[in-house]
């Protein structure tokens, strides 16, 4: 017989408190959820799943931190997997824009999977959020665990975002069993060029909505966006602003910047270190990028 401290680390599907959404999934909702965070009905009320490549590319980063960012500062629980590149990303934009977000774990509950990942875990869970498995104990994940996992991330959600995805990605499993219940599909355009972007560009061919702002996801939650100042306004029209401007478009090196802008390399040296303390750009090899 369970103790009472040991009963309220899971639900079972009869419990009145048990996702509704994802009860609606019928034969395919797990009997039981593993969890261990802050569970009430609240956090499952409106929820999208956020899933993208493992391999998330600097586009793909960006717009996946300004879409969930600007979601999750409305009032929506971001769900995903907790694996690293899109996963990861999601958990932590939800996080910082004061949000909450639920990991759906491919393994036991008690395995952090991926062990070094233990940070983002902890920060679920000191921040109101749920970390949540339909396994017991530290059960190690298997292949086919992980297409269980992506089950439950799209039927615990009114839509799913895919932002980045190669043609055979876990993504794409997920965007099936959100089309198999009868849930939205939101697909990232790409450059047709990118092998993470051919999966996000069949699903938009075969009918995903595409997203190119967090209106289209509001939208379909009868939501209204929260202002979220993003560095193009904190940089104005300065320098900052107009450097951000310009690597949306492409990537640039410190020279090529300080050529288009018609100043020094020394004094575009001393802006773009500063934005990169502040997390505003990062640099990849001898290019520039930016962080939104």
């Amino acid at each position: 017989m369970l103790t009472q401290k040991e009963r309220q680390n899971y639900r079972l599907i009869s419990d009145k408190d048990y996702p509704k959404l994802l009860k609606k999934i019928g034969s395919d909702a797990p009997k039981q959820l593993y969890y261990k965070g802050s569970w009430d009905e609240g956090i499952f009320k409106n929820c999208l799943a956020v899933v993208g490549s493992r391999r998330l590319t600097s586009y793909g980063k960006q717009v996946a931190e300004r879409l969930v960012t600007e979601a999750a500062a409305a009032g929506i629980t971001i769900v995903s997997g907790f694996m690293y590149g899109g996963d990861a990303v999601a958990h932590k934009a939800a996080l910082r824009a004061g949000g909450r977000t639920v990991a759906v774990m491919p393994c036991g509950i008690d395995l952090i999977h991926p062990e070094y990942q233990e940070d983002l875990y902890n920060e679920i869970l000191e921040n109101k959020s749920l970390i949540i498995s339909e396994y017991e104990g530290d059960m190690l994940p298997t292949n086919w665990t992980y297409p269980r996992r992506n089950r439950i991330v799209a039927g615990l959600s009114k839509a799913v975002l895919v932002v980045e995805a190669g043609l055979k990605s876990g993504s794409l499993i997920t965007a099936n069993f959100a089309k198999k219940f009868g849930r939205k599909v939101f697909a990232v355009p790409g450059p047709i060029t990118s092998e993470v972007s051919k999966g996000t560009l069949q699903l938009i061919k075969n009918g995903a909505e595409m997203a190119i702002s967090s209106q289209d996801i509001l939208g379909h939650y009868r939501m209204k966006g929260q202002a979220v100042l993003w560095p193009k306004e904190i940089g104005g029209d300065g320098l900052e602003g107009k450097i951000l401007e310009r690597l949306r478009l492409e990537p640039m090196g410190a020279d090529d910047l300080a050529r288009a802008f018609g100043i020094s390399a020394s004094e575009l040296g001393v802006t773009l270190s500063m934005m990169e303390l502040r997390g505003l750009v990062r640099r990849e090899d001898t290019k520039y990028h930016p962080n939104y």
